[in-house]
C-alpha cells in the first residue's frame, strides 16, 4: 500500500514537471503529461504492475471526462444545430474506414486484416481533446460541434467494428459463422450503456435538488461516476457511453448542472493529471521498430479519412465554413477504445492479431503525443482560442499574483 502512495506522489510530480515543460514550449498541458508519463514508463522507476494497478484512478478520470462531454448535449443546442453532429460523425467515421481499407489493400495486407484495421480507425479519443478545450477555454462553432461528434464517435466505431468483424469472419471461415453474437454484443454494449446511463442521469437530477452545499454535490458526482463505471464493468458495457449519457440526461433535467460541474472542476485536475501520466507510462516505444509500412499507412490514412469525411459531412449538413475547414483536424487523438478493439481482434483473429495490435499501439503513441498539439493549433487558427489564452492559465495567474 505504501508503494502505491509513493507511486502516486511520483506520478503527480512527473505530471507537474511535464506540464511546466509544455507551458514553456507553449504546448497543451496534456502533451506534457503524456510525455512525462512516457519518460516515467521508460525509466522503470514505477513497476509496470503498479501502473496497471492504478487503472481504477484512470477509469474514474475517464468517467468524469465522459460525463463532462455528455453535459454539453443540451437540447437547446441540438435543436439549433439539427442533425449536423450525427451526419458529420457518420461521414468522418466511415471516411476513415474506407480510406484505410483501400490503402491497406493496395499495399498488400490480407483483406480480413485490412477490414479490421480500417474499422478500428473510426475510433477517436475524447479525453485529450476535451483537456485542450478546457485548458484554453476554447469556444466557437468548431468547438461546439467537436464535443458531440467525439461523443458519438465511439458508438460509431463499435458498430463499424462489429460489422467488419462479421465480414472478416465470413471471408476467413467461408460462411461457417454465427452472425448473431457479433451483431448483438456490440448492440447490447451501445444501447445498454445508453439506457442505464440515462437512468443514472435521471436519478442524479432527482437527488441533486435536495443537496444544498458543495460537499454533498461532490459526493453525488463521485457516486454517479463510480456507480456508472462499476455497472459498466459488471455488465460489459461502455463506461464512456454510459457516463456520457448520464451527463446528457442530467444536464437537460437539472438546473444545477453548472453548480455540479463547478464543484467537480475544483477537484478533478489532479485526477486528470494522473490519468494522462499513466496513459503516457503505458505507451510502449519499443513497438515503433515493428511499425513497418502498414503502420505508416494506418497513421497517415486515418488522418486523411477523418479530415475528408468530416469536411464532406459538414458540407452536406450545411455546417458553417469554419467547421468544414477545421473540424477534421481535431479528430486525430486515438487511445482506449482502439486498443480495446485491437484486443478483441487478437482474440477472434489470432492469425492477424499481433500485426493489428502492434499497429494500433504505434498509432496510439503518435496520435496521443501529436494530436493535442494539432487540436490546439487548429482551434487557434479557427479563432476559438483567445490570444491571451495561448499562454497557459497558470502562467497568467502567477503574473497576477506577483503584481499584487
Amino acid at each position: 500500500m505504501t508503494d502505491i502512495f509513493i507511486s502516486i506522489a511520483i506520478i503527480i510530480i512527473v505530471g507537474f514537471l511535464g506540464s511546466a515543460l509544455a507551458h514553456r514550449l507553449s504546448f497543451p498541458a496534456v502533451t506534457g503529461y503524456l510525455f512525462g508519463g512516457l519518460v516515467l514508463g521508460i525509466s522503470g522507476i514505477i513497476a509496470t504492475s503498479t501502473i496497471h494497478g492504478l487503472a481504477l484512478l484512470a477509469d474514474l478520470a475517464l468517467g468524469f471526462i465522459a460525463f463532462s462531454i455528455g453535459s454539453e448535449f443540451k437540447i437547446s443546442f441540438l435543436k439549433k444545430v439539427g442533425a449536423a453532429p450525427l451526419i458529420i460523425t457518420i461521414f468522418e467515421a466511415v471516411g476513415a474506414v474506407l480510406v484505410l481499407d483501400l490503402l491497406l489493400i493496395l499495399i498488400g495486407l490480407p483483406l480480413p486484416a485490412a477490414i479490421l484495421l480500417g474499422a478500428i480507425g473510426a475510433a477517436t479519443a475524447p479525453a485529450a481533446t476535451l483537456m485542450v478545450v478546457r485548458q484554453y477555454k476554447a469556444d466557437g462553432p468548431v468547438t461546439r460541434m467537436l464535443l458531440p461528434v467525439v461523443a458519438m464517435d465511439d458508438a460509431a466505431a463499435l458498430i463499424l467494428f462489429s460489422l467488419s468483424t462479421a465480414i472478416a469472419q465470413m471471408l476467413i471461415r467461408k460462411g461457417d459463422v454465427s452472425l448473431a453474437p457479433m451483431i448483438l454484443e456490440p448492440l447490447w454494449e451501445i444501447f445498454g450503456s445508453l439506457v442505464i446511463g440515462g437512468a443514472i442521469g435521471v436519478l442524479a437530477a432527482f437527488f441533486l435538488r435536495r443537496f444544498k452545499n458543495d460537499g454533498d454535490r461532490l459526493g453525488l458526482a463521485l457516486c454517479i461516476i463510480m456507480g456508472g463505471v462499476g455497472v459498466a464493468t459488471i455488465f460489459h458495457l461502455s463506461s464512456l457511453l454510459l457516463c456520457m449519457m448520464a451527463g446528457a440526461v442530467f444536464t437537460n433535467l437539472s438546473k444545477q448542472t453548472v453548480k455540479l460541474i463547478k464543484v467537480t472542476d475544483a477537484v478533478t485536475p489532479p485526477l486528470f493529471l494522473i490519468f494522462f501520466v499513466l496513459s503516457g507510462a503505458e505507451l510502449d516505444v519499443t513497438v515503433l521498430k515493428s511499425i513497418g509500412l502498414v503502420g505508416i499507412v494506418y497513421i497517415i490514412g486515418r488522418v486523411i479519412g477523418k479530415i475528408f469525411g468530416a469536411y464532406l459531412g459538414a458540407r452536406i449538413s450545411k455546417a458553417p465554413a469554419v467547421v468544414r475547414n477545421y473540424l477534421g483536424f481535431t479528430l486525430i487523438p486515438q487511445a482506449g477504445v482502439a486498443i480495446g478493439l485491437s484486443l478483441v481482434a487478437m482474440r477472434v483473429f489470432p492469425e492477424y492479431g499481433e500485426t493489428i495490435r502492434a499497429v494500433i499501439l504505434c498509432a496510439t503513441l503518435v496520435y496521443e503525443l501529436v494530436g493535442p498539439l494539432i487540436t490546439k493549433a487548429t482551434l487557434t487558427k479557427a479563432g476559438e482560442i483567445e490570444p491571451k489564452m495561448k499562454k497557459p492559465p497558470c502562467a497568467e495567474a502567477s503574473k497576477t499574483d506577483s503584481s499584487k
